[in-house]
């Protein structure tokens, strides 16, 4: 049996619940990363995945031979990352947190995805203010150059099944749980990351809505870490809207250089959430670190959440941030108030006064991708009012931006469908 009639009998074979072998998997991974799947196969053994669901050794071996078959990057020493499993829009921590972990003098390659599930992905927002586009050795050049990337996984042939899998999934909105699992640590190892946090929210209006399955999610992290001997942490909370103001890639960028510049008006649950991440991955590293680097840390800071804030409010990672941005080509001297979202605008005004209770990040979604975002960059919302803050009538509580008088339009007629705000 060729390697491709082996594919399309996996592919059967899964369609009605049977567990697969690693040659099939890999058979499968290696059709669709080389293109010799049709998005219509490929699409059958995505939806196989999320109505079925793998074991625990299937995902290993799906995530081996997503490495397999793609490019594969090596770092000596610590090599850290940090990646959320997403749905939670207006979140964009990476932006804080790979200067701070890079200041700190850890080495901190950044493989990210594009938008699948919310307005923006880290490399759709990183692209705002840089390209995010490189060879394999140009990568090598700007980490050696910074200690840190913020780039395109796909541009290097990283895991390429799972960027053919995404295209088939980006349309209806959805990943599976194990999908989830599978693309993230086959992108982790094939990086060269070997020490890694999982931040992993839960709640109504995201990915993941309960805590026993984000605790399910989490097992699955550590036993695929386990068989690929890197040291993770999952960091599990729950989540009721998003840290940030902005939605959109230029939105949500801005919002974190003003954390980085530490703007007065700068979104603090942003910045508290990418303190805490941040902190989680320094105190991992620091435990593989040598001895005299743990005890100064110790006496000056106490530990990675302490150093991380002393990192970010003295200016040294917006500085490392600026080096990055340079690196790959971008004008390191732009500041947030250059940020301009989109020409044509529409504010959202409270009928009534109120709490605000609940930000439905699904809706939010929605009306981001209605206006625009993530194709066009300068296009999204902005959250005026969030979840416990007090809402007079007129107030604005939201402000829509779109690049076309068209989407924006249509956005506004979109909103009693999909409202964003709810409020006692």
């Amino acid at each position: 049996m060729t390697e491709d009639s082996l594919a399309l009998a996996a592919i059967r074979k899964k369609l009605i619940g049977k567990t697969l072998n690693y040659q099939e998997i890999f058979a499968v991974m290696d059709a669709i990363s080389h293109e010799r799947l049709s998005p219509i196969l490929t699409t059958y053994f995505a939806a196989s995945g999320y109505s079925k669901g793998f074991s625990n050794e299937e995902m290993f071996y799906l995530t081996k031979a997503m490495i397999e078959t793609g490019e594969k990057l090596q770092f000596k020493g610590i090599v850290a990352d940090k990646h959320s499993i997403g749905g939670v829009p207006g979140t964009r921590t990476t932006l804080i947190v790979i200067p701070i972990v890079a200041a700190a003098g850890f080495r901190i390659p950044k493989s990210s995805s594009r938008a699948i599930t919310t307005p923006g992905g880290t490399a759709d927002d990183m692209e705002v203010l840089a390209p995010v586009t490189f060879s394999k050795e140009e990568i090598y050049h700007i980490v050696n150059k910074t200690n840190a990337c913020i780039v395109w996984g796909g541009s290097v042939d990283i895991a390429p099944a799972d960027d053919e899998l995404i295209k088939v999934e980006e349309p209806l909105l959805f990943e599976s749980f194990d999908k989830i699992l599978v693309s993230i640590m086959a992108k982790k190892v094939a990086f060269g990351s070997n020490h890694i946090v999982i931040d992993l929210p839960y709640g109504k209006y995201v990915k993941v809505h309960n805590k026993s399955d984000a605790q399910t999610l989490k097992n699955k992290f550590l036993f695929l870490a386990k068989k690929f001997n890197v040291t993770l942490e999952v960091y599990l909370h729950n989540t009721i809207q998003p840290v940030g103001r902005g939605i959109g890639p230029l939105l949500e960028t801005k919002d974190a250089l003003q954390v980085l510049e530490q703007k007065p008006d700068r979104p603090i649950d942003l910045e508290e959430k990418g303190i805490t991440l941040a902190g989680l991955l320094l105190d991992m590293c620091l435990r593989d670190s040598n001895k005299k680097l743990r005890d100064r840390i110790k006496s000056e800071f106490g530990g990675g959440k302490n150093w991380a804030r002393y990192i970010l409010a003295s200016g040294h990672a917006l500085k490392k941030l600026k080096e990055i941005i340079k690196a790959q080509g971008g004008n390191s001297d732009i500041i947030s108030e250059e940020l301009i979202p989109g020409t044509y605008s529409f504010s959202v005004k409270s009928e009534r006064g109120g709490t605000v209770n609940v930000i439905d990040s699904h809706n939010v979604t929605i009306i981001a991708k209605i206006l625009g975002a993530p194709t066009q960059k300068r296009s999204g919302l902005y959250l005026h009012k969030k979840s416990g803050e007090l809402v007079k009538p007129g107030n604005v509580t939201v402000t829509l931006y779109s690049e076309t008088r068209k989407n924006l339009n249509e956005a506004i007629d979109s909103l009693n469908n999909f409202p964003i705000l709810k409020y006692n």
